[in-house]
């Protein structure tokens, strides 16, 4: 594990080094050229960490003065439970940093953020094929086993 990783909430000035993570993440699952996130997506996103009244939250992971991976999360409301449902969205390390724990890091740390506003879970989805995630996410949670369905509105 890397010793001098610190992880911390995203600041405003990060952006121009945060935005490369976010777009890796992206080109990661497909979503780069035609079928890139449009740009106002992005910067919505973006806005939406720093406004009080959206429960869209970003940490980063910081080594020797440069981001290395991030991790974005959300709480909303569920029918199954009272407390607030911690939803860990986006999770992306630098190719180059894999395998030193930062991970599993920015994990524990969506972990207690959770804990401490009071939610009775944290979730999160991958693609099936993503054998290097899926081993990280076996140790640090219990695979729900649930299929995931979507249907995009127009």
């Amino acid at each position: 594990m890397a010793t001098d990783l610190i992880i911390r909430p995203v600041q405003q000035d990060d952006f121009s080094h945060w935005l490369p993570l976010w777009n890796g993440y992206n080109q990661f699952y497909g979503r780069h050229g035609a079928t890139a996130l449009p740009a106002d997506v992005t910067q919505t996103t973006w806005s939406r960490f720093f406004d009080a009244a959206e429960p869209v939250f970003a940490l980063v992971a910081e080594m020797e003065g440069e981001l290395v991976g991030l991790a974005h999360y959300l709480f909303h409301r569920s029918t199954i439970a009272i407390q607030p449902t911690c939803y860990l969205q986006d999770l992306f390390t630098l190719d180059s940093m894999r395998g030193r724990g930062i991970g599993r890091k920015l994990i524990e740390s969506v972990y207690e953020r959770a804990r401490e506003a009071g939610s009775a879970r944290v979730y999160w989805l991958t693609h099936h094929t993503n054998a290097t995630a899926r081993r990280l996410y076996d140790q640090v949670a219990e695979n729900s086993g649930f299929v995931v369905y979507r249907r995009p509105l127009e």
